[in-house]
């Protein structure tokens, strides 16, 4: 299954990280929003890969969110079963209610970001809008099942 995905993450103290080429970050206590793309040949597989990233299992830091999730907890993902390349329009709307932490995770396209923060819990807002931008409901996965 193929399609686009957010991972709700939480800190619970306010963090400095360094990503690689992005540099140094400071982060806020609060939650997170990736927004990420899964329309590869692995589909949705990569999102299994982020939470064995966050859990340790793997070490390996492609992306800039690989630098975050070892220092996060992942509170889900929300899956968005789709063929089309919705990464770009998810940002944007998360955009609209959060604030963007520019130019992370998002190199390979135009948009101002695609981490998002808020101080409060604002994955039901998200679930809402992913499912109203797809039509259809997201799947909602916890990496501690």
């Amino acid at each position: 299954m193929k399609g686009v995905y957010v991972l709700i993450l939480r800190l619970d103290n306010d963090t400095n990280i360094h990503t690689g080429s992005f540099g140094e970050l400071h982060l806020k206590k609060g939650f997170y929003a990736y927004v990420g793309s899964a329309l590869g040949a692995g589909g949705f597989k990569r999102v299994t890969r982020h939470f064995n990233v966050a859990s340790g299992i793997n070490r390996t830091r492609k992306w800039h969110i690989d630098h975050l999730l070892p220092r996060s907890e992942v509170a889900c993902a929300i899956l968005m079963p789709t063929e089309e390349a919705l990464e770009c329009k998810v940002a944007r709307v998360l955009g609209q209610f959060s604030e963007g932490i520019e130019g992370f995770g998002c190199t390979d396209c135009g948009c101002p970001a695609h981490l998002f923060f808020s101080k409060a819990d604002f994955r039901d807002n998200i679930t809402r809008e992913c499912n109203e931008l797809t039509g259809n409901e997201s799947i909602i996965i916890n990496p501690h099942m």
